[in-house]
């Protein structure tokens, strides 16, 4: 399966007792290659520090486009 995802700036803290008790994690929104619509919860994303275009990746990430309104309404604390 093959994804697009765009990072949004709506961030949710992850609670579980064991494994990832207040995490944070970005909310990212894009589509499968079907155009089925989804989310996904990213609590890390890196380049190998040897990336030549490392610093252009670590500008980009910085742009974040506004949750659409499903996105927004999600609490922004989750246990898991």
């Amino acid at each position: 399966m093959k994804i697009t995802l765009e990072s949004t700036t709506k961030i949710v803290e992850l609670s579980h007792s064991e494994v990832a008790n207040g995490l944070p994690a970005r909310i990212w929104e894009g589509e499968t290659e079907d155009g089925i619509p989804i989310h996904c919860y990213i609590t890390r994303i890196a380049v190998a520090e040897d990336e030549p275009r490392k610093e252009q990746f670590e500008k980009d990430l910085q742009t974040c486009k506004t949750p659409s309104a499903p996105i927004e309404a999600i609490p922004t604390r989750l246990v898991l």
